[in-house]
Parts: structure tokens; C-alpha cells; sequence
């Protein structure tokens, strides 16, 4: 029963104006691990229709795969050398000025936590920040 329940009709003779139903109803294939398993009977002893189902099946697990892994757009990218090279730049001048954007504010982040810190006048880390700011200004006046 569950092999019926799989199974993908196709219809190999007969006519077309025929009122079955079935054989034109469309079956998308689940996708089982279990039934990817090799059949070990002989060839020409399996129906031509199990046959058909099994490579439909096969083709449409094989086009989903692809379809999923954007493979298409990758070799289209790769046959158009300037649109490869213009996105890179696109893509490089957005992830620069986002790392120094993102550098800027946890910068001026850790500057203002410093400052309060400072205003607190705790004895250790109160030196500790007299001494960078003496620091900053030696090489300021040097300049």
C-alpha cells in the first residue's frame, strides 16, 4: 500500500480523450532517504512504468537539488566577468564602511562609558584613564 501511495502514474498508451483521471493527475515526489536505496533486481525485469516513475522521480529530486542551490545564477555570474567584478566592489565598499561604522560606535561607546567612569573619580580606574588622557595629549601636541 505505502508503494501505491508513492508511486507517480504515467500514462504509456491509450487515449488521450480516455476519462481516467488518475493517469493525468500529477504527483510531486516526497523526498524519502529510504527510497533512494539501489534496487538490486534485474533490469529488464522491472515494467517500463516503474521504470519511468523511478527516473521522473530521480529528475525531479535532481532539478530541486539544483534549483535549491542557486547553481544557476552562480554560472550565469561566472560567463559575465564585469558584473562579477562590479558586485565585489559593491559588495567590499558595503562591508568597509559597515566595519567602520561599527567601529566608530563601539569606539565612542567605550569613550563615553570611560568618561562617566571618570567622573566618578574611583581611585584606580580614575589614574588609569589620567594616564591615557595624558597620553593622547603628548602625541596631539606633537603633531
Amino acid at each position: 500500500m505505502e508503494d501505491q501511495k508513492n508511486r507517480i502514474s504515467v500514462k504509456t498508451s491509450g487515449n488521450k480523450n480516455s476519462t481516467d483521471k488518475g493517469a493525468e493527475k500529477k504527483v510531486i515526489p516526497e523526498e524519502n532517504p529510504e527510497r533512494l536505496t539501489a534496487d538490486h533486481r534485474n533490469p529488464e525485469d522491472i515494467p517500463l512504468e516503474e521504470k519511468m516513475n523511478t527516473m521522473y522521480r530521480l529528475t525531479f529530486e535532481w532539478a530541486h537539488i539544483l534549483e535549491k542551490s542557486r547553481i544557476y545564477q552562480y554560472t550565469e555570474l561566472l560567463y559575465s566577468p564585469w558584473t562579477l567584478i562590479w558586485k565585489n566592489i559593491l559588495y567590499g565598499t558595503a562591508r568597509g564602511l559597515g566595519i567602520a561604522l561599527g567601529f566608530t560606535f563601539f569606539a565612542a561607546t567605550i569613550i563615553y562609558v570611560l568618561q562617566v567612569l571618570g567622573a566618578l573619580n574611583l581611585p584606580i580606574i580614575g589614574d588609569y584613564i589620567a594616564d591615557i588622557v595624558r597620553i593622547v595629549q603628548r602625541q596631539l601636541e606633537f603633531k
